[in-house]
């Protein structure tokens, strides 16, 4: 069986191993396709995400999608919830199994991930996709989960006003979640041009480039300045980007009383910014770890076509060129690259 494995930063190495057996309560899957994520590229590039660390060779990836290859429900398409809650510790037990203690995560820690030929996976978190939901699609689920939880944790008044900071694949689902649920304005702030055309193309109103002395790449976008972004003044913030910038834009950006969104992962597990700013508008802060039972939903929303997730994959590669993958998603030169099984 090939496999993709992390000995060390930047050394992915895809070689042979025994296939794996499934234990109890696990199905067997052939993985058909995998997201490559940015918390991937943490694991590639600094052997770490969080406080998490590499202390063992490691499969990585946690967005995926496959076959079931033995037991009563061989040959159904599914898509592979990464995550595995305890079910029995306190946050389980309230309703938060994303933040569960004991949690094993697909791709992180002790837990190999998606890049292999087959997998076994625990059969409660195998969910079934539609023949309308490519396999593809099916991997993008994870990342369609992680903004749809966002927008959960961000409350956004109905019809209310938004911002997006950080148009990632994450960023720009986010942005079709909030066209779709009726925002009155959308904002989006990124300083990758195709990314900024991909955010007005999916339902920004406005797209911003936070960097200075910068032209506009489209009709929407507005560039020669850093913008001045206390002028928009929205009811929700969203920072999808991992960095300090992108926190400060989203407060400022934000009106009094708002709340703010966290959902980027700071490569250095830390993120600073002006508690004058944050106290001066009585800001609220929300944090966002990964998504909480949120694959029925974000299935049936892909299944009506309320969101668009093919689209969304620039580059393909299969899994004996995992290494050329992750360099091509490295260079963020377009959105999503998938390790894919399929011709």
């Amino acid at each position: 069986m090939r496999t993709a494995r992390l000995h060390g930063i930047t050394d992915l190495r895809v070689g042979n191993e025994p296939a794996p057996e499934a234990g109890p309560g696990e199905t067997l899957v052939r993985v058909t396709a995998v997201g490559i994520c940015g918390s991937d590229i943490h694991w590639y590039e600094d052997g770490a995400i969080g406080d998490a660390r590499l202390d063992r060779p490691l499969v990585p990836g946690h967005e995926g999608a496959g076959v079931i290859v033995a037991g009563p429900r061989r040959g159904e398409r599914v898509a592979i919830d990464p995550a595995i809650p305890c079910g029995t510790c306190r946050a389980c037990q309230e309703g938060r199994r994303n933040l569960c203690y004991n949690i094993l995560f697909s791709g992180n820690g002790v837990t190999d991930g998606m890049l292999r030929e087959v997998m076994p996976w625990p059969s409660s978190r195998l969910h079934p996709l539609p023949d309308t939901v490519s396999d593809e699609a099916g991997a993008m689920l994870e990342p369609l989960g992680v903004a749809l939880w966002a927008l959960d944790l961000g409350r956004v008044p109905f019809g209310g006003t938004t911002a997006v900071v950080g148009c990632g694949p994450v960023g720009l689902l986010l942005i079709q979640l909030l066209r779709a649920a009726g925002v009155s304005r959308l904002i989006a702030v990124e300083p990758l041009p195709h990314r900024r055309e991909a955010a007005a193309k999916w339902g920004a109103d406005e797209v911003l480039d936070p960097t200075p002395a910068s032209a506009p790449t489209s009709a929407p976008t507005r560039g020669a300045a850093a913008p001045d972004f206390s002028s928009y003044g929205v009811d929700v913030a969203f920072e999808m980007a991992g960095n300090d910038d992108a926190v400060h834009i989203a407060m400022e950006s934000v009106r009094p009383g708002g709340h703010v969104v966290l959902g980027g992962i700071p490569g250095s597990d830390t993120t600073t910014f002006r508690a004058s700013l944050a106290r001066g508008k009585e800001l609220t802060f929300a944090m966002v770890r990964r998504m909480n039972e949120v694959y029925p939903r974000a299935i049936d929303l892909a299944a009506r076509g309320v969101v668009a997730l093919d689209p969304l994959v620039s580059s393909r590669f299969p899994l004996t060129d995992a290494p050329a993958a992750f360099a091509a998603a490295r260079r963020r030169t377009g959105l999503k690259v998938v390790i894919s099984a399929l011709p």
